[in-house]
């Protein structure tokens, strides 16, 4: 893969996370609906149950309160792993729409599997910035990386950052994404310039993570210097 830091064009990943609820023809119209929208990637999410959550934890907050049934934190989380079956059935169906296929790793484990698949790139999310064992692990595979950074200080993104190069990845390999971890975000809490600031601060390649309605900020993002928009 050409290196993120020699991408000309502005890199657009849809989300869709774990919006398929566990159908795999929601999964499959989820891909469609990324490809007509002209995105180049469509990520989803890759975990292992038994990994990140313990059998008795609750779910958060939010969660309980738009719950429509009564379920543990692991029973909702092991509804929406995707099943190893599907992952060549999507990824043959991304090639044939023209886009490609990324997934959020959450564990050791799955990013091998993401690994062995040869995904070009990993997405780290925001809640894993202080992973630092699962930074390395990722750092070991030396491929291009895209760094979110919801609700982490700047101290925290810096060290992630020295963990991964201290891993083996290189600078210009790294994309950090300013990102507010509302949903939606008000137009006043996106604060554009502080993407801006990681730019200058870090010297690192920048872009944006957009949980706003409407798409005028992600195009102000385009505009600043963004190079992914997800």
């Amino acid at each position: 893969m050409e290196s993120l830091q020699k991408k000309n064009d502005i890199i657009v990943i849809a989300e869709a996370g774990v919006n398929h609820n566990g159908d795999f023809s929601m999964a499959m119209e989820l891909i469609n609906q990324a490809s007509l929208s002209g995105a180049q990637y469509v990520k989803f999410q890759t975990f292992k149950t038994e990994n990140i959550t313990t059998l008795n934890a609750k779910k958060a907050e939010y969660q309980q309160k738009n719950e429509l049934i009564d379920e543990t934190q692991f029973e909702m989380l092991k509804s929406l792993e995707i099943p190893l079956k599907w992952y060549p059935k999507l990824i043959n169906y991304c090639n044939q729409k023209n886009i490609k296929f990324l997934s959020t790793g959450f564990d050791e484990e799955s990013i091998d599997l993401l690994d062995r698949l040869d995904i070009e790139l990993f997405k780290i999310a925001s809640g894993e910035i202080t992973n630092k064992k699962l930074l390395k692990h990722i750092a070991s595979k030396n491929k291009d990386i895209i760094l979110s950074t919801g609700m982490a200080e700047f101290k925290e993104i810096h060290e992630a950052i020295q963990t991964l190069i201290l891993g083996g990845i290189k600078k210009e390999q790294i994309i950090v994404l300013h990102c507010c971890s509302q949903y939606p975000t008000p137009l006043c809490d996106v604060n554009l310039f502080a993407m801006l600031d990681l730019k200058k601060r870090l010297n690192i390649n920048v872009g944006y993570s957009d949980h706003t309605e409407g798409i005028d900020v992600p195009i102000a993002a385009a505009a600043l210097g963004a190079k992914v928009i997800e």
